[in-house]
């Protein structure tokens, strides 16, 4: 069976608008699948759109703020009429890397919103037509902020670990059923979010600049690729791997003070 017979003919990639949610996007198109792009600006989906559709696809953008919580209602309307056979849900990272207390409770809840809400609410309702085809792939971007708790990402870790169980329920479920579910945990990689992060840190120069130590995102993709069916979770590159390994031989309390260090770390004031 060929990826867009298993997977088609339609896909729908939540995120899509550059970085990780972009490159899948392109990925799933190059492998002949049309593609519905989701994501808050309407003028960066369009010129994705147009970059994807030179492979030969169809594509319908949608903008939308995945942190609102009518959004699933909004995508299921705008899909009626697509058959769905791919759900990546790419949205959820974190802008700011703060302190809990120095954001306003709205700041969480919307990352909750997002990052719960939202995929639970589209897995719900894309899922069950894939299972009736017997066949279908659903992938859920998760991050290593999920491993353990750490501070300055205490909304965005919790959700990130809810995104990982969550993709490996959903497996235990659906797997069976010819569906390939994939939570994919990714690292420190090079998207344009985090450089704009880094920079506004004076960690690095200009925007132009590579994060050190990030993946890439080319390399993030060819191993989602990679691993469809190599669910329920995939770590991302080999130093995801090598931190899985050695929080996984920790005691949740030594894991915790592990992960302020390394927060520390990244901000600069170990």
């Amino acid at each position: 069976m060929t990826f867009a017979a298993k997977y088609g003919p339609w896909a729908l990639v939540a995120g899509a608008s550059d970085g990780v949610g972009a490159a899948f996007a392109e990925g799933l198109a190059e492998r002949g699948l049309n593609v519905v792009l989701v994501a808050r600006r309407q003028a960066v989906l369009d010129e994705v759109a147009a970059s994807i559709s030179r492979a030969g696809v169809e594509t319908r953008t949608l903008a939308v703020d995945l942190a609102k919580p009518d959004v699933a209602s909004a995508i299921v309307a705008a899909t009626k009429d697509l058959d769905v056979g791919f759900l990546a849900y790419c949205a959820g990272a974190d802008p700011h890397f703060e302190p809990f207390l120095t954001q306003p409770i709205a700041a969480a809840e919307a990352m909750v919103q997002r990052n719960c809400m939202a995929p639970i609410q589209l897995c719900h309702h894309f899922a069950p037509a894939m299972v009736q085809r017997g066949s279908g792939g659903i992938v859920i971007f998760s991050s290593g902020a999920g491993f353990v708790g750490g501070p300055n990402m205490v909304a965005y870790g919790a959700t990130k670990a809810f995104d990982m169980v969550f993709a490996e329920a959903l497996w235990s479920e659906l797997h069976d059923k010819g569906i390939d579910v994939l939570g994919l945990v990714l690292g420190k990689t090079d998207t344009p979010a985090l450089r704009r992060l880094e920079h506004s840190r004076g960690q690095l120069s200009s925007e132009d600049e590579a994060p050190a130590g990030a993946a890439t995102v080319d390399e993030v993709i060819s191993e989602a690729f990679a691993n469809l069916t190599n669910g329920p979770t995939w770590m991302v590159g080999d130093q995801m791997r090598a931190a899985a390994r050695i929080f996984g031989s920790m005691t949740r309390n030594e894991a915790v003070r592990l992960m302020m260090q390394a927060s520390a770390a990244a901000m600069g004031t170990d």
